[in-house]
């Protein structure tokens, strides 16, 4: 048996006693509460698409495991490893990415996705933890260095993550990325210029896909316009919400998977509502919270720029993916076609999820001696 004592200095030991115990726990809360809801929601799903009723229980479970080994596995890496393993990522699901354009199946008018044999990845997701990762460096090095670009690079990644993802088209993920890159340029202290020509940038991007986009007009059009298209799923989702009440209908009791495409990804959350009840869908909204105020709080105490950037923004990421998410299940926003982090099914978003919250971890991790980030004033090499 492996003892885990504060005198025992083995690497497993370490990251014991320096890890996030607190946001460890909620993270492996949500994944429960993901594995019950995926039971709930997906079988109905599975059966109306002529499946095994299982079929997504347990290609949950299936990607569940590897996640989890992603999230240890990562958080175990130093600083300096997590910039290099964002670099490498990076490149690796970029040029993925750019090939789902030319050889990525159509589904639903967008090229989101590789067919690797039996997997299919899309590359979209393992891109955003590790762009804001290196967004992150690239600020901090550019407040650390007098003349280090490090604000146009950062830039320049920008704008070819959200150009690909526009080409595909997936306006839900570059919303996400550009709030996200955006806080953190505000954290970086951005000059008012580059606040006017962003927000001009945004106001322009978002007008053009309105008018370009026949998908994205229709779905801007029937949340201001319920009247003016089918809003059948958002009605349905609402429905739930109602019907659900406060302690719900019960386990196995709901309806609304039965009739939703969608029940076991975009709109697993008011299968909860009707089935837990809105204190279940309370309790979500809290450990989602709690995991982004408690990284939040670590964050305020490091003394180094680059953690205080990428912590915030690689929360940041996972609190967004949500909020979008549930606000779509209540109709406060037009639909997005985005996960609910770890509780969603999905292959690709669960294990991109667990690299997310790995690199938050590792970076948030107490560290001594030689494991000390460097301070503000000091470079940080790759």
């Amino acid at each position: 048996m492996i003892r885990l004592a504060r005198t025992n200095r083995s690497q497993l030991a370490e990251w014991w006693w320096t890890v996030d115990k607190w946001t460890l726990f909620g993270l492996f809360c949500l994944m429960l509460i993901g594995g019950v809801l995926t039971l709930a929601a997906s079988p109905a799903v599975a059966m109306r698409i002529h499946l095994p009723p299982f079929h997504f229980v347990y290609r949950q479970l299936f990607f569940l495991m590897p996640t989890i080994m992603v999230i240890v596995g990562v958080s175990l890496l130093n600083v300096r490893q997590v910039r290099r393993l964002a670099a490498i990522t990076f490149a690796c699901a970029f040029t993925l990415m750019v090939l789902t354009i030319f050889i990525g199946p159509e589904v639903k008018g967008a090229h989101r996705w590789l067919q690797i044999g039996p997997l299919a990845i899309q590359p979209s997701e393992f891109v955003k933890p590790s762009f804001i990762v290196l967004a992150a460096w690239m600020f901090a090095e550019a407040q650390r260095t007098p003349g280090f670009p490090g604000t146009l690079i950062a830039i320049a990644l920008y704008g070819m993550v959200v150009g690909i993802l526009a080409l595909q088209p997936d306006f839900g993920q570059l919303m996400l990325v550009t709030m996200v890159f955006g806080a953190i340029f505000f954290m970086a202290g951005l000059s008012w210029r580059w606040i006017v020509s962003l927000g001009v940038v945004a106001i322009v991007g978002a007008l053009a896909a309105y008018t370009l986009m026949p998908h994205v007009a229709s779905r801007v059009d029937r949340f201001l316009n319920p009247e003016s298209g089918d809003t059948y799923q958002i009605d349905r989702a609402l429905d739930a919400f109602h019907t659900g009440g406060f302690f719900g209908r019960g386990p196995g009791e709901g309806s609304v998977k039965r009739i939703l495409p969608d029940a076991h990804t975009d709109f697993i959350f008011a299968v909860a509502a009707e089935e837990y009840g809105v204190i279940v869908g309370l309790l979500i909204i809290g450990l989602f919270s709690f995991i982004v105020m408690r990284t939040l709080n670590r964050a305020m105490d490091e003394p180094d720029l680059f953690i205080q950037f990428a912590s915030c923004g690689l929360v940041a990421l996972f609190g967004l993916q949500a909020l979008i998410n549930m606000s779509v299940n209540v109709n406060l926003i037009p639909a997005k076609g985005m996960t609910l982090p770890f509780i969603s099914y999905g292959g690709s978003s669960m294990i991109a999820l667990g690299l997310t919250m790995g690199m938050l971890l590792a970076l948030t991790r107490r560290r001594a001696g030689s494991n000390v980030a460097p301070p503000s004033g000091k470079r940080a090499h790759a």
